[in-house]
């Protein structure tokens, strides 16, 4: 055996037990990032989680009916915007209570992480590095892990941005297929972000046609079809010979200058100094696809809602009054901080090169995210991606063999096992503080007040005021309420009503309005707080007579209004 048969047969050894090492080390990290997203799983459930329950519960009974079956308020129109979920969270509180809801939440929680992991590894090609970003993300994310609908889409987004990458670059129908599924169950599963995953298209295609145009400019294209029509006129013309000669000669000598001007911007475009622009033929396809995904917000049993919700929520003043809808404050926030100095250290102090389709793709989540904080989810699903492919230019321009290293460093024993100690230790860390913790927290939830309502407290006759954090799971107990955490409800460009209820409830909490011009126009019978708000602490301060108490613990207090039993009476 000669020598370089020797030494490529040590070669193919040497890459195949990497490569069986890396399979050691997927299933490593595989199980590593489903405990860990376990462990940042709350078991304490948000108060979404409890209205999600009973509109399950009323579609299973009533249907899609569009009007709102658990307020005391008349007739409000409700369009029922993640009915889908809300009916499979019900079949699943139906079969397996609390228990089941939670279980699910955090097998959707490592779905989550598995997606995110795995569609690093094939766009970017290394395991390591998509590890580590793995972990990062799903640690910057952790407080939107909870049983919403949102969890669900979390996972369709990171599959919309692997099914178009792999798309333009192979062009196979499978994944067109998957990317016209996706809207279709979003329309259904949570309507607010079906036009995000229209977002998700638009840097593709304005790479695509800044690409076109700079060829139209730079291969001066319109003025060769210019020449080539003025030639074709004269040719038909008699006595022109010499003018189509000159015509010709022109056209010849443009075409030798946009032959040299080619070959230069070829070599530009193979290494550009900081943005590489391409021009992919699949993406004219992927704009049809997008066209035809237009259609599926129609594949609802919601009407046109997927066309208006987004216009109407931005309309009203529910966006500029909810926590997680408020502009960013950078300042606060230093994990973002420090992801965004990483992005700029790697663009400004190395010598990796960012496609421009993923400079759009950063530059329209780092808006979206200051515009409203809850923003950061697609800031952390989507960048992701796009940090793995700088970090990977990085290291190939100090490597000649960057992947190579990369699958080699992370296949070695010491490393897995310092990433699994890391690992393990940062999922102890965050799931120690939630093994005494119940479904329901009784310092959020007025659990205790609302059995003293049921069991004293006529509801088919009370008009309760309470406020918007606990007002869902009020209505879980079966309580009609006054407000609760379905903000779009109780705006007038939803509910079809004059009155807008969210702002009254906003101006009354903050005590920027008389709570009792407030309860008057809505003829409240019974009020029910929190201990330390605004309101009780002005009610307890004045003695006021007309708030008679009916009920106390350590969080919240139950009154009943004196005038509006007075006004009952006669």
């Amino acid at each position: 055996m000669t020598e370089s048969k020797i030494e490529k047969k040590a070669q193919k050894s040497k890459i195949k037990n990497i490569l069986n090492k890396s399979v050691v080390f997927t299933i490593i990290a595989l199980i590593l990032i489903a405990v860990f997203s376990i462990a940042l799983t709350p078991v304490t459930f948000q108060n979404d989680t409890y209205y999600t329950i009973k509109i399950g519960e009323h579609i299973t009974q009533e249907g899609i009916d569009m009007k709102d079956p658990f307020s005391w308020h008349e007739d409000l129109a409700y369009t029922y915007p993640h009915w889908l979920y809300d009916l499979l969270t019900y079949e699943i509180y139906q079969a397996f209570g609390m228990d089941g809801i939670y279980i699910v939440t955090c097998i959707l929680s490592v779905i989550l992480g598995i997606t995110i992991y795995l569609t690093n590894t094939k766009l970017v090609k290394n395991q390591l590095i998509s590890f580590v970003l793995t972990i990062g993300v799903m640690y910057l994310i952790r407080d939107y892990i909870v049983a919403r609908a949102q969890l669900v889409t979390f996972i369709l987004f990171v599959l919309t941005i692997y099914w178009i990458e792999k798309f333009l670059e192979t062009k196979k129908r499978r994944y067109a297929l998957g990317l016209i599924i996706i809207p279709i169950l979003i329309a259904n599963l949570h309507v607010a972000v079906w036009p995000f995953y229209f977002v998700l298209y638009l840097p593709y295609i304005a790479e695509y046609f800044i690409a076109l145009m700079g060829e139209i400019i730079i291969y001066r294209k319109w003025e060769v079809l210019w020449k080539k029509a003025k030639i074709k006129y004269f040719s038909k013309k008699m006595g022109q010979k010499e003018k189509v000669q000159q015509l010709t000669d022109e056209l010849k000598e443009l075409e030798e200058k946009i032959d040299r001007v080619k070959v230069k911007r070829t070599k530009d475009l193979k290494n550009p100094y900081k943005i590489k622009l391409v021009k992919n033929n699949a993406v004219p396809f992927l704009i049809l696809i997008m066209l035809v995904c237009t259609l599926t917000g129609l594949l609802t049993p919601l009407g046109d809602t997927p066309y208006t919700y987004l216009v109407k929520t931005m309309q009203g003043n529910t966006t500029e009054n909810i926590n997680e809808h408020l502009p960013m404050t950078i300042s606060n926030e230093t994990e973002v901080m420090c992801v965004l100095v990483v992005f700029l250290a790697i663009l400004i102090f190395t010598k990796a090169k960012i496609r421009l389709s993923d400079l759009f793709m950063i530059a329209g989540l780092c808006y979206l995210m200051l515009m409203s904080r809850r923003q950061v989810t697609m800031f952390a699903l989507i960048g992701v991606f796009i940090l793995n492919r700088l970090l990977m230019g990085v290291l190939s321009q100090h490597t000649e063999k960057g992947i190579y290293f990369v699958q080699k460093f992370a296949t070695n024993m010491v490393v897995i096992l310092l990433l699994t100690a890391g690992t393990l230790y940062l999922t102890y860390d965050f799931g120690k503080d939630k093994l005494d913790d119940s479904y329901v927290d009784e310092s959020t939830y007025p659990t205790k007040a609302c059995d003293y309502i049921l069991e004293n407290i006529d509801i088919g006759l009370a008009r309760f005021y309470n406020e918007y954090n606990y007002g869902s799971y009020m209505l879980f107990r079966g309580i009609p309420v006054f407000i609760d955490s379905r903000a779009d409800l109780y705006a007038p460009e939803f509910s079809g009503k004059e009155e807008d209820i969210f702002m009254d409830f906003i101006e009354t909490s903050n005590i920027s309005r008389f709570y009792e011009d407030v309860f008057e126009k809505y003829q409240i019978t019974h009020v029910i707080t929190y201990q330390n708000s605004k309101m009780n602490m002005i009610i307890t301060k004045t003695k006021d007579a007309n708030y008679k108490e009916l009920y106390s613990d350590k969080y919240f207090v139950i009154y009943e209004r004196e005038s509006a039993k007075v006004g009952q009476e006669e």
